[in-house]
């Protein structure tokens, strides 16, 4: 076996299957807000794209995919992320994925350099993947902390040269998960000025990207960073996303990775290899949700809806705000984070995910420790119970 295996931590469900297996839950309905999962239904014309285009399981696709689907994917950046028309080649530019979870994973694989002691940075707390995946490619994590009073977002210009210097990739993730941050514009930019000083790649994890709360104000991504500086060969920026959260689609597993055309020809090279093809049902399927914005805007109309409900309930008793995106709540817990998440299973049967699972503790610092990660992805008639039941169990502290 793979010794790096050994080296992988358990997964933050694993870990909290763990924690909760001895409590008996109080006798009233289970409700999750830890796992990430969209709960809004799935746009009725991708099912409908999907289902009429069924005759397409007989056909192996290609790792590339078909134009179209490269087309969809790069117009809407283009429309998106303000880039100038034209500035993204399909066919060179964008490359299909079966969600960004397995790219995240396999990118890391196919552009860390193992005979290089390289670093991997990453936010700190982060979606795991990111280590899981520089410890399988033979690289070292190396964990920026993400705190309050930076914003949530790591503090890039008290990197040491040092670390720039070992860098191979940084991820960034905008919105973030799980703290809703948002990567600036003019951090991006001092960003890709720093990946041509050190000659490391961005990857952008914007799986959250489409879920904010101005709808007149999009937030930016590395894209539009990129736009804004001109450069237009995208060289060591690239980004990752996904409809799984855009548009309720989780289980469709379709999303893209888009930017450097060199660094995308070495990765498709890596999944030929790889075998994660996308079907061509599901290309179709995908083309139908890329062109279409208004399920989109309804849906964070939903999201805006919730999270006004669960803060007027929940911030008169709990250290909470609302984020920048995404569709998390990281709010400060009164007590450990492991006490708050065992005894709210116990007392009101709500699941939520302790913060000290999503980060590691670095020189005796854990930026997730006393916080938790609420995920408002339920209906919302079931998080406005949630937070009743959270804000009942906070009044009994």
């Amino acid at each position: 076996m793979n010794d790096a295996l050994s080296l992988l931590q358990p997964y933050p469900f694993e870990k909290l299957r763990g924690l909760l297996a001895d409590v008996q839950p109080a006798d009233k309905p289970r409700i999750a807000l830890s796992i990430g999962e969209p709960k809004h239904p799935a746009p009725q014309f991708v099912a409908d794209a999907l289902s009429t285009n069924l005759q397409q399981l007989s056909v192996y696709p290609t790792t590339q995919g078909i134009p179209a689907l490269r087309e969809a994917m790069a117009a809407w950046c283009e429309r998106r992320f303000g880039v100038p028309a034209g500035a993204l080649d399909p066919a060179r530019h964008v490359l299909p994925v079966n969600g960004t979870r397995e790219a995240l994973f396999a990118f890391t694989q196919a552009v860390v350099d193992r005979s290089a002691d390289g670093l991997v940075l990453s936010p700190n707390p982060f979606y795991q993947i990111y280590e899981g995946a520089a410890l399988l490619a033979g690289a070292t994590p190396h964990y920026l902390p993400c705190r309050a009073e930076n914003g949530f977002n790591p503090d890039f210009e008290a990197v040491p040269a040092q670390v720039w210097a070992r860098c191979q990739i940084l991820f960034l993730c905008s919105p973030g998960n799980p703290t809703g941050a948002l990567v600036p514009l003019e951090t991006l930019k001092k960003l890709i000025r720093l990946a041509d000083e050190y000659d490391f790649v961005i990857a952008a994890d914007e799986c959250y990207s489409e879920l904010y709360f101005d709808e007149g104000n999009p937030p930016p991504g590395l894209l539009t960073a990129c736009a804004a500086l001109g450069r237009l060969d995208f060289r060591r920026c690239v980004v990752f996303h996904s409809l799984s959260k855009r548009s309720n689609l989780p289980g469709l597993r379709s999303g893209f990775v888009a930017g450097d055309a060199e660094v995308l020809k070495g990765f498709l090279h890596y999944r030929t290899y790889h075998g994660c093809a996308m079907p061509v049902q599901t290309q179709l399927a995908s083309i139908a949700a890329w062109n279409d914005e208004a399920h989109v805007s309804a849906n964070r109309e939903l999201y805006r809806a919730k999270f006004d409900a669960v803060l007027d309930i929940l911030q008169p008793v709990l250290d909470v705000q609302r984020p920048d995106g995404g569709f998390y709540l990281w709010p400060r817990t009164p007590v450990d984070d492991l006490r708050f998440t065992r005894e709210l299973f116990a007392q009101e049967h709500v699941a939520v995910v302790p913060g000290s699972y999503l980060s590691r503790e670095i020189d005796g610092f854990s930026p997730g420790a006393g916080r938790v990660r609420m995920a408002l992805v339920a209906p919302l008639a079931e998080c406005v119970e949630a937070a009743g039941r959270i804000r009942a169990y906070l009044e009994r502290l």
